[in-house]
Order: structure tokens, then C-alpha cells, then sequence
């Protein structure tokens, strides 16, 4: 992957993991659910610590590229 699509692909990762922690924070908001109730499913969601990891990944993978 070159420069242009890694930075593209971080963006994208990004923004579809701040959607989702919204849309958590959201529909814990419409249940009256504790805060940290909402923050342990944060933490724990399968689907954004695998978008976490994605993008430590691309961040590794950006700097690799950028020491080349």
C-alpha cells in the first residue's frame, strides 16, 4: 500500500469507529444506562477493538513506509 492509501484507509477506520462509539453512547443514553456500564461496553466491543487494532496496524505499517 502506498502513502495515499494508507492515510485513506486510517481516515476510513477512523471515522466508522467514532460512528459506532456514538452510536453506542447514544442508544445507552435512550436506556438510562451508567456511565460506566457504557464504557465497559466500549472497551469490550469485539467489532471496535478490531478496528483499534486495524489501525495500530496501519499507523505501524505508515511508519514503515515512512522511514523508506
Amino acid at each position: 500500500m502506498d502513502q495515499q492509501d494508507l492515510k485513506l484507509s486510517k481516515k476510513l477506520i477512523s471515522s466508522y469507529k467514532k460512528r459506532l462509539e456514538k452510536e453506542i453512547f447514544e442508544r445507552s443514553m435512550k436506556l438510562k444506562m451508567p456511565q460506566n456500564k457504557f464504557e465497559e461496553i466500549i472497551n469490550n466491543n469485539n467489532e471496535l477493538i478490531n478496528l483499534k487494532k486495524a489501525l495500530e496496524d496501519l499507523e505501524t505499517e505508515s511508519e514503515s513506509h515512512s522511514k523508506v
